[in-house]
């Protein structure tokens, strides 16, 4: 896989991830559970991060 390939995909899934979170905390917190919703926009967050962690180590390691 490319580096043009891999970037597209984990923009991607920080995409998706990001969306599915808004919509759960929205979700989760009209169900009266603020602290489950709070925990979910955390969990989202970190994967997010995590995924635009990896972009940068993804484009630093195919530097030339």
């Amino acid at each position: 896989m490319n580096k043009k390939a891999l970037t597209r995909v984990i923009c991607g899934l920080a995409i998706l991830v990001a969306v599915a979170t808004f919509i759960a905390y929205y979700v989760i917190k009209a169900d009266d559970k603020p602290w489950l919703a709070f925990f979910v926009a955390c969990c989202g967050g970190v994967i997010v991060f995590n995924f635009l962690l990896s972009l940068f180590l993804i484009n630093k390691n195919f530097k030339k």
